[in-house]
């Protein structure tokens, strides 16, 4: 489903744009196989300087179709979402997010491996691991506490408390605040910005400020394990179930 995964170049910038919109982006494991190829490519070629990620539709992603984890391969360390996990905690390149609409779970997530998140005004981030039966992952056990410090992180992960776009510029998840029309012209703006700078001294300078990525690796491994073990808990089967039977009502 490559056409659920949209990629464009120019400039030195290389913007992948979830496309599902019929599904709010929800991602898929071939998006995330798709995902993981792009990035790939992205580090491998010398032209792209900065990758953008954004969403198409009404919101920039709302996270993983459950439906594949009922019904998908096994949890493991080999899985293509820990392949993009792993690919953004390691990114050797400046990553920007242009964010917007109900943003949930790893579409929260993956922002805390991005050097500049842009928001439209509109956005609610959510992280409703703990409400599915499951556990926070992408190293965001880690990351969270870090950034807003223990007491915000329990409120967020541990009752998933939706932030609003102003909440989430506050606490720092978010750089900026755009109104909705403008969100794409804004990081675009930033992406070519990044994107004009000497790109050895903005390499070396992203790997100073992410420092040694060992522990956050362990963590997220540390994650997988939990969360393999959660999806396959009757607490998880029946939250989804019925999350997916009140969808069909």
């Amino acid at each position: 489903m490559s056409e659920h995964i949209l990629r464009s170049c120019a400039e030195g910038v290389c913007e992948l744009r979830f496309n599902r919109p019929e599904k709010r982006n929800a991602i898929t494991f071939a998006m995330y196989q798709a995902l993981a190829a792009h990035l790939q490519a992205a580090l491998d070629d010398e032209a792209v300087r900065v990758v953008l990620l954004s969403g198409a539709g009404a919101s920039f992603t709302a996270g993983n179709d459950l439906n594949d984890f009922l019904t998908g391969p096994e949890f493991s360390g080999t899985h293509p979402v820990i392949e993009v996990l792993r690919a953004l905690a390691t990114f050797g390149k400046p990553l920007i997010a242009a964010v917007h609409g109900q943003t949930v779970g790893i579409g929260v997530t993956m922002l805390l491996h991005c050097d500049l998140v842009v928001a439209a005004e509109r956005t609610v981030l959510t992280m409703p691991f703990v409400t599915l039966g499951l556990v926070p992952e992408a190293g965001s056990s880690l990351l969270v506490p870090r950034l807003v410090g223990q007491q915000r992180a329990a409120e967020l992960l541990l009752l998933g408390q939706p932030l609003d776009a102003v909440a989430a510029e506050r606490l720092g998840l978010v750089n900026r605040v755009v109104e909705e029309g403008k969100l794409l012209e804004e990081a675009r703006a930033l992406a070519q910005r990044l994107a004009q700078q000497p790109a050895g001294a903005l390499t070396a300078t992203k790997r100073l400020l992410r420092g040694d990525p060992t522990e956050l690796l362990a963590r997220i491994d540390a994650e997988v394990r939990e969360f393999s073990a959660r999806l396959k808990s009757a607490e998880f089967r029946a939250r989804v179930q019925a999350l997916l039977g009140k969808g069909r009502g």
